[in-house]
């Protein structure tokens, strides 16, 4: 049980700043007791992404979902991960050590990703039923680099890299696992849990730059249809899309259907959406490391969203609230 109010100095030392390490030269000044700005150094023609987010979906393994789902923000944007800041909302109840995991898990993704916490703020407050985590993520690029969906023209290549609904199958593996193991076999339910091993999509921007595109969008709340609509919308583009190309895990099919929910329309970070003129080299790029993508429409003149099923011609709504709030009962 803990206090109400920021943390005590000697739990903010030893359960956050001491775990944290320092890896990037561009980091001038990072956490530290008293200093609330962190302070960044950019090369000559950089530029500095931000991006942020509320961690809300899930309660397991926080640390390290909340450095991948901004982390893969950043680079949507064709940047470099550089850095994350981190609010970090506790419940009165919550035990230091549950505190120390969390930040020892998202500081062993940063490893992984070759960014580091840069500062932000621990507060124990009433408010909350559950821990929260808001993520400021902070990226540099050179600025000819910089993608933006408004350069999006008719005619480019849409793909999608790995599977989607990664994201909520793992969510639904972890949180609902009594339930689906009275459904599904032991293996079946573990290799589910096990799809938040694909949530990075840092190695998938980096691969699908080499052979170069217009735009990409990390595909998050909302699902792929979610993603189509948002990529459109910014790129003022219609599209037209093969739904029966769209890729997806036989697994992340049977959980949806368990459950009553829409595949497509649930989160699916793990998994990029790349806009470029010459899908087939992405596809070769993301292949040499190990990436699969797999091309599933393209960008059209006007704006019609078009889903093409077979024969059957729809198309595509404005998307709404996730599916996977109506489970989690959010």
């Amino acid at each position: 049980m803990m206090k109400i109010g920021k943390l005590p100095e000697p739990v903010l030392q030893r359960s956050i700043i001491r775990q944290v390490g320092h890896r990037r030269g561009e980091v001038l000044v990072g956490p530290s007791v008293g200093v609330d700005c962190a302070a960044i150094a950019l090369g000559e023609n950089e530029v500095m992404v931000m991006s942020t987010d509320p961690i809300t979906g899930t309660t397991k393994d926080l640390g390290r979902h909340c450095v991948h789902i901004t982390a893969n923000d950043l680079a949507a944007s064709g940047a470099e991960p550089l850095g994350i800041m981190l609010t970090v909302l506790l419940p009165p109840d919550i035990e230091e050590a549950e505190l120390r995991n969390i930040v020892k898990d998202a500081e062993k993704t940063c490893d992984e990703l070759n960014i580091e916490i840069l500062g932000g703020h621990t507060e124990i407050t009433n408010v909350i039923r559950q821990p929260l985590i808001t993520v400021t993520g902070v990226g540099k690029v050179r600025k000819d680099k910089l993608l933006l969906p408004v350069n999006i023209t008719p005619g480019e290549d849409v793909i999608v890299t790995k599977w989607i609904g990664l994201e909520a199958t793992a969510i639904l593996a972890k949180e609902r696992e009594e339930e689906l193991s009275s459904r599904f076999s032991e293996s079946f339910v573990r290799t589910a849990r096990e799809f938040d091993a694909y949530l990075s999509v840092v190695p998938d921007a980096k691969a699908a730059v080499k052979a170069g595109v217009t735009a990409m969008h990390d595909i998050t709340e909302g699902g792929v249809f979610g993603a189509l609509w948002e990529m459109a919308e910014a790129g003022n583009t219609g599209l037209d899309i093969r739904l029966r190309d769209i890729p997806i895990r036989q697994e992340t099919v049977e959980i949806c259907e368990y459950f009553g929910l829409n595949p497509y329309q649930i989160m699916s970070s793990g998994s990029m959406m790349i806009v470029s003129k010459n899908g087939s080299e992405v596809i070769r790029e993301l292949e040499k490391a190990g990436i699969q993508g797999t091309i599933i429409g393209r960008t059209t003149d006007g704006n019609d969203r078009i889903l093409r099923n077979g024969d059957d011609v729809r198309y595509l709504d404005r998307p709404g609230q996730d599916e996977l709030y109506k489970e989690m009962g959010a």
